[in-house]
Order: C-alpha cells, then sequence, then structure tokens
C-alpha cells in the first residue's frame, strides 16, 4: 500500500522537471526539494499547524515561508498546470462545494474577509470553492468565493476560463441562467443545465451527458480527504489555493 505522506519516485520524476523550470524555485538540491514537498503534504494531508510539523521535517517556519513565497510567486499553479495531460473535453462540469473555514482563518493583514473569500454566517467562516473538471472528473480551474455566494454569480467567470475545445457545458439547476447558456452557446459549447421549474419557456436538456455530473462531486469528495482543504486555516485565500493546486496536480499524477 502507498504512503500517502510520501511523494512516489513516479510522482517525483514529473513533479521536479516542472519546479526546475520556475525562476522562483531555487534548488540546491533535489533531495531537500522533494523533502520540502513532502513537509508540506504532511501539513496538507493531516490538517495539524505548521508549528505541529514533525522535527524530521525542518524548521516549521521555513517550511511555512517557503510554501507561502512560493504560492505568492506562482509555484504551486505552474505545478498543477504541468502536471495536467490530455485532458478529455468532450465535457467539463461545473459545480462548488462549501468548506468550513476556523476562526483562526480571519484577520490577514492589510486585508479583510470578502477579499480573502471568508463568508460570514451565523455558524462563522465559510468559503465556496468552484470549480471546473473535464469529462472524467480530473479539475482544470478554481475560484474562491465566500460561502454565502451563490453558483450562478461565478456565470460570466466560468465560461471564459473553460479550456478552448470543450464541447459540452455541464451544470447543475443552480446554473440555469439565459445569460449563462448564451455565454456557453457564444464558445461553440452545448449548455447541458437543467431547467428550473417557474422557467416560463422550458429548455431540453441532455440527461445522457448529464447523468456523468456526479463526477464532479466524486473530485470533492478527493480533495476532501486532505483535511487542510476539508477545513480551511489559511489566512489568506492565495495560500488556500495553493494547497488546492498542489492536491489537484497530485489527482492528475494518479
Amino acid at each position: 500500500m502507498a504512503d500517502r505522506l510520501e511523494i512516489s519516485a513516479e510522482d517525483w520524476n514529473v513533479i521536479y522537471p516542472i519546479l526546475v523550470k520556475h525562476r522562483h524555485v531555487r534548488s540546491t538540491s533535489e533531495e531537500q526539494c522533494r523533502a520540502f514537498l513532502v513537509a508540506v503534504l504532511q501539513i496538507l494531508r493531516s490538517g495539524s499547524q505548521w508549528r505541529l510539523l514533525p522535527e524530521a521535517h525542518g524548521k516549521w517556519n521555513s517550511v511555512f515561508k517557503r510554501f507561502s513565497r512560493w504560492s505568492k510567486h506562482g509555484v504551486w499553479q505552474s505545478l498543477f498546470a504541468g502536471c495536467i495531460h490530455h485532458p478529455d473535453l468532450q465535457s467539463v462540469f461545473i459545480d462548488s462545494t462549501i468548506n468550513r473555514a476556523h476562526p483562526c482563518a480571519g484577520g490577514a493583514a492589510g486585508s479583510n474577509a470578502e477579499d480573502e473569500a471568508l463568508g460570514r454566517s451565523k455558524g462563522g467562516f465559510t468559503t465556496r470553492i468552484h470549480a471546473i473538471t473535464d469529462a472524467l472528473g480530473n479539475p482544470l480551474e478554481f475560484l474562491l468565493t465566500g460561502g454565502q455566494a451563490s453558483d450562478i454569480g461565478q456565470a460570466e467567470t466560468l465560461p471564459a476560463l473553460t479550456p478552448a475545445g470543450a464541447r459540452a457545458f455541464v451544470g447543475d439547476k443552480g446554473y440555469d441562467s439565459d445569460a449563462l447558456v448564451q455565454a456557453i452557446v457564444a464558445r461553440d459549447m452545448k449548455a447541458v443545465i437543467p431547467p428550473r421549474c417557474n422557467r416560463n419557456k422550458v429548455r431540453e436538456c441532455d440527461w445522457f451527458i448529464y447523468k456523468e455530473r456526479h463526477l464532479i462531486e466524486c473530485f470533492f469528495n478527493k480533495i476532501r480527504h486532505y483535511r487542510r482543504i476539508f477545513s480551511r486555516f489559511e489566512k489568506t485565500a492565495r495560500n488556500y489555493m495553493a494547497f488546492l493546486h498542489f492536491v489537484s496536480a497530485l489527482i492528475w499524477l494518479r
């Protein structure tokens, strides 16, 4: 059984060439670079505080600062993009999920809750992850908003993030909007979105394609196995997105 807190040799042979191409990755040793990613994976998997990182992985503050610096310079995003290979664009699925944010996620210096994708409710902070996956349920792109934000609120943004060549754009009833359907058609895609029951003019929906929409729900289930995704502790949306990109890269390497 594979060790869930380690990066396999096969995965590392793909990851390291992507990292060394980035101008903000300063790696004096391949072994040290791999040890750093294993340390980040330890935090990501366990959901523990950075201060509780085992000493075997090095000084926790040095690991955190390097993680945050890579996040700032887009290294994690580049790693994710580099791991995407031959996505199945027969259809793309869109959906969102809400994750609870710990109270310590609030209070980012020089920022506010709205800018850091933290929504307020009676139960505390929440963050909504808007995701796009390919026809096999593999991640392609993400957006972060506060938990109270609606799905349709990202209707103008999501089609623009969809890779060129996608044939069908699949979403649930929460995305039923004339404006979104028109934007999808304008990008030469087929809108597969069930119509709301209160529509004056009922649209047709390809239910054969729609039944595959469960794959994006399966994707959300996969990323929730990583406790740092399941419950947000990061004060900045940038660092939380970095964890999402790292997880998504690992999913593509499966």
